[in-house]
């Protein structure tokens, strides 16, 4: 099982209950990753834990913005010596995608940029609601040749539409959050998997927030080892 990664959502801006996911959620039966976004990020203490943390991480922002102001921004964070991955939105266009990875490039080689597709709260009612023509998978398709081209290294899209994507790219790190073990509540996520059959999919990494985060981590961490050995 070592051979697969799960990434941690630690989605708090308590400080302590951070310290307390990553503690207890560690094994050395499983590569765990924690995984930071904006809640803690923008938080009082987020920026400064990030810049002394021991552990690898992934630095979930969702950059979206103008080429200039992405890349910047990703320059602004080169004193995170620990972090390894780092999201942006795909709907950032071809020349936001490509002045991001080239950027990534300089400030550290080992700095991976995954691009989020269609978000898994998001299906295809919620997308006409915005206003796209195109269905999830239509869609997610459509953003596959971009980041392709952009020479991200990642995608970060549901489980559903995992074994399409690695259709079309043997190569790309496929992420997939809207992961549940069997029986626990969806929540605000509506394209779910669990992580067995998200695993079958051939992902290459999964994210589970409440799943492991939500009671008795320790509980639950040993729930998920249990049914990844099934």
């Amino acid at each position: 099982m070592k051979n697969k990664t799960i990434f941690v959502a630690c989605d708090t801006s308590n400080l302590e209950k951070i310290k307390k996911i990553i503690s207890q959620t560690k094994t050395n039966k499983l590569k765990i990753i924690p995984k930071f976004g904006i809640q803690f990020y923008y938080s009082k203490h987020g920026r400064k834990y990030l810049e002394k943390i021991k552990n690898d991480f992934w630095l979930d922002l969702k950059i979206n913005d103008i080429p200039q102001t992405a890349l910047s921004a990703i320059d602004s964070l080169k004193d995170l010596k620990k972090c390894k991955y780092i999201t942006v939105h795909a709907n950032g266009g071809l020349q936001m995608l490509r002045a991001v990875k080239k950027k990534a490039k300089k400030i550290n080689k080992n700095l991976k940029i995954l691009c989020v597709t269609v978000l898994t709260s998001l299906n295809n009612k919620s997308l006409k609601e915005i206003g796209y023509t195109k269905s999830v998978k239509q869609l997610v398709l459509k953003q596959i040749d971009l980041i392709k081209k952009s020479g991200c290294d990642g995608i970060v899209c549901s489980a559903q539409e995992a074994m399409m994507v690695r259709k079309k790219n043997k190569n790309l790190l496929i992420i997939t959050p809207g992961i549940r073990l069997p029986g626990d509540s969806l929540n605000d996520q509506k394209r779910i998997m669990t992580p067995q059959d998200a695993f079958r999919n051939q992902v290459s990494g999964i994210v589970i927030g409440r799943s492991l985060t939500k009671g008795n981590i320790k509980n639950n961490t040993r729930r998920l080892l249990d049914h990844l050995n099934k």
